[in-house]
């Protein structure tokens, strides 16, 4: 009887650098056919990962405000990710280690949690603004019931 091949499985967990988790399903079909002289299959080739580095920093303008672009998984343990730089408009494309990139990621989220204080503050202080202001219009009896 002709053996037409065994497909197997396997899962990987993937931590995402937005902090997602996903579980990816590699499919592997195991066939005598498909390779000459019963030799063992070759693994695929994977792009070796850049030294680590400081992925939010430009490499152009030294800026601290790089994000991702667009990511992908680039072998078991790397990820393949287009960078931005806001201040340069530079784009640069690499292959980086999963720590290299969980560093990044944390990057983003410090500079997140800085911008939204920043965003409150403001927010603040332009509520305190406005307020003074229509206190001023109140004691200076310039608001009248046709303003509403």
């Amino acid at each position: 009887m002709e053996s037409h091949g065994e497909e197997t499985h396997y899962t990987k967990r993937v931590v995402l650098p937005s902090g997602k988790t996903i579980e990816v399903v590699y499919f592997n079909k195991d066939t005598d056919a498909s390779q000459p002289d019963g030799a063992a299959p070759q693994a695929p080739e994977h792009i070796p990962a850049e030294p680590k580095q400081d992925l939010h920093i430009c490499v152009e303008c030294a800026s601290e405000l790089v994000y991702p672009v667009q990511w992908e998984e680039a072998g078991p343990t790397n990820w393949n990710v287009l960078l931005h730089c806001p201040n340069c408009d530079v784009y640069r494309e690499g292959v980086f280690t999963q720590e290299n990139v969980e560093a990044f990621d944390e990057e983003l989220d410090r500079g997140n949690d800085a911008l939204a204080r920043d965003y409150k503050r403001l927010m603040r202080a332009n509520m305190a603004d406005e307020i003074e202001r229509f206190v001023g219009a109140l004691e200076a009896d310039a608001i009248l019931p046709e303003d509403f």
